[in-house]
């Protein structure tokens, strides 16, 4: 299962799972995301039972889980809530731990979207940092018309403000045991060298860091070179 981040859709992993030949990928709209309830409450805890929800709506026993961002923070909450129905983990710049000072600075942002005065606007500011193939899924599938006649993206903005406060909360780590990958992007600042020390002091030889020379949205960025290490990732024995 591939979890998206804030701001995202579950159809932003259209193309990434073109990397992954042989897989079943299911990648949901988190809670007051794309086709998801709107509905409160929007903290990691709901949005991991969600998750483990669907699990079971799908009758599907035991996965490897993908998160990226926001994602990753919510995967490391489903693998503490309920470790046995994750059979390995991979973390895509999760966004945990952050500082709360940034992390409120944004939120205040999010109470005013960014907008776009049409859909090639929006294309052309995507453009500047992902694949052209993720540009032509994320325009037609996140966008909104507003009554105003200018676009955003398609999600909750009281969901966005709760999100930054709860990307500012303490990182909850994996269960010992848990097999897990973890790649920074090292042209962004989301995982700090305190969280990468937390994750090996917990999880020890079960843990895997490859660095990505890439901004925050690593998998749209670079999707043959993040797709390679997910695949080797999930497909070790």
């Amino acid at each position: 299962m591939f979890l998206h981040g804030l701001s995202g859709h579950g159809g932003r992993w259209r193309r990434f799972a073109e990397q992954l030949p042989g897989f079943r990928v299911v990648a949901p709209d988190l809670r007051g995301h794309g086709d998801s309830t709107r509905l409160p409450p929007w903290t990691l805890e709901q949005h991991a039972a969600d998750v483990v929800d669907l699990l079971d709506a799908l009758e599907l026993d035991r996965v490897p889980l993908v998160g990226h961002s926001f994602g990753g923070a919510t995967a490391m909450h489903v693998t503490a809530m309920a470790p046995e129905r994750i059979s390995r983990l991979a973390l895509l710049d999760p966004s945990t731990g952050l500082s709360p000072v940034t992390c409120e600075e944004v939120a205040l942002e999010e109470l005013e979207p960014e907008t776009w005065p049409d859909l090639d606007a929006a294309r052309a500011t995507f453009a500047d940092v992902w694949r052209p193939e993720a540009v032509e899924v994320e325009v037609p599938a996140n966008f909104v018309q507003q009554p105003d006649g200018q676009w955003r993206r398609r999600y909750s903005t009281v969901m966005a403000v709760a999100a930054w406060s709860e990307m500012a909360r303490r990182p909850v780590l994996p269960p010992p045991g848990m097999r897990t990958l973890l790649l920074p992007a090292t042209k962004a600042d989301f995982v700090s060298p305190e969280l990468v020390a937390a994750l090996r002091d917990r999880l020890g030889d079960d843990l895997t860091v490859h660095e990505v020379d890439s901004g925050h949205a690593l998998y749209l960025m670079l999707p043959v070179e993040v797709g390679a290490l997910v695949r080797e990732f999930l497909c070790e024995a």
